[in-house]
């Protein structure tokens, strides 16, 4: 592979005025409002103007190799660069244009992932429209029928996009996020690895000796929920003397309040009352919290409680919350690259992000029986 360091040396000549003098650096007052440029990248990263242009328009590969496009990346996201939007609109005729579908931003989960996509798009000179469904969970309606046009390409969680089947019929390239692999017309899916984490709170639980648990499960008819039961299942079958509940609820805190505490006092009594709460959303796991103590319940002293996702609530929660942080900036930002290399025709890879289990204080040893 060859670097394109040829004009490197022109590029920063060019960076002089004609008496040889190095080109101005805001500094001082003016500093924090001046917009960094491409000359900035450009000297920050040590290469020419000629290798941001190619690295920040998607066009280095072959000509750039990885470690100096990551470089230029790093140094254009420390400078807080952006491509001029107007002079590519003017060169293209316009921006190109993504339509990211999620749920209600009420989920701080999809408020992420929208940040995360919006930045990757900011490095690819386009534009982002968001589109959080009214319905929140369910199936999203098409808001832009007569302005389809102007859309380039499409990415959507599967929470929320059911129902955007007419632009999918338009022909526009599709992203989906959260969406089983194989089993979508979509030419890209960005997937967490949801199966492994639920593999590591079951391992986490059954090490701290706990064998009664109740799967506080949200109640959506989803690919990744439904990953969530399966690996839940498939990680207790392993261990003899296990037994696994499930409560359905809707999610949010309230729902999963009701549907642990149907998990608590289900017949039986104390001895065969769950000694761990395993909640599918980090809101179910606040409302789990909720009707333990108001049972009389301690957490983790009598029953333990794990979320999903580690959101900012996870540790404003005393005891503070034992869950799976999910990186959704990154899901937000591999979404956007992938419908980027669509819309530069290759092929991106089907891609899972791992996760991460973080373990707080609501996990504890299994209460004696």
């Amino acid at each position: 592979m060859t670097e394109v360091q040829s004009g490197e040396r022109e590029g920063r000549g060019g960076e002089r005025g004609g008496g040889g003098e190095r080109w101005p650096t805001v500094r001082g007052r003016h500093a924090a409002t001046a917009r960094a440029t491409s000359r900035d990248v450009a000297r920050a990263a040590g290469v020419s103007q000629a290798t941001v242009s190619l690295v920040m328009g998607e066009k280095w590969r072959g000509r750039v190799s990885e470690r100096t496009a990551e470089a230029v990346r790093t140094a254009a996201r420390e400078l807080g660069y952006r491509p001029n939007l107007t002079a590519r609109s003017l060169r293209l005729g316009r921006a190109r244009t993504a339509l990211l579908v999620v749920p209600a931003l009420t989920n701080e989960f999809f408020a992420r992932v929208y940040t995360g996509a919006a930045r990757a798009a900011a490095e690819h000179d386009m534009g982002v429209v968001l589109y959080p469904s009214p319905e929140g969970t369910g199936p999203a309606r098409d808001p832009f029928a007569s302005a389809r046009a102007t859309l380039d390409g499409v990415i959507a969680s599967s929470i929320a996009a059911e129902a955007l089947a007419d632009l999918r019929e338009g022909g526009l390239p599709l992203v989906m996020l959260d969406s089983e692999p194989g089993r979508t017309d979509a030419p890209a899916t960005v997937n967490l690895d949801i199966a492994d984490g639920m593999r590591q709170v079951t391992e986490h639980l059954l090490a701290l000796g706990h064998r009664r648990f109740a799967h506080i499960a949200a109640d959506i008819d989803s690919w990744t929920f439904r990953v969530r039961a399966r690996a839940l299942a498939e990680a207790l079958r392993g261990t003899a003397g296990t037994v696994l509940r499930t409560e359905p609820a809707a999610l949010d805190v309230a729902s999963g309040r009701l549907a642990a505490a149907r998990a608590l006092t289900a017949p039986g009594g104390p001895d065969a009352r769950p000694t761990a709460l395993i909640c599918d959303g980090d809101v179910l796991a606040a409302g789990a919290c909720k009707a333990a103590r108001r049972l009389g319940l301690r957490v983790p002293d009598d029953v333990s409680v794990t979320g999903f996702d580690d959101l900012p609530l996870a540790s404003a929660l005393e005891p503070e919350l034992t869950t799976v942080r999910l990186p959704a900036e990154a899901v937000g930002e591999a979404g956007m690259r992938a419908l980027v290399a669509v819309l530069d025709g290759r092929a991106p890879a089907a891609t899972s992000l791992p996760v991460e289990l973080v373990t707080r204080a609501s996990s504890g040893t299994a209460a004696a029986p």
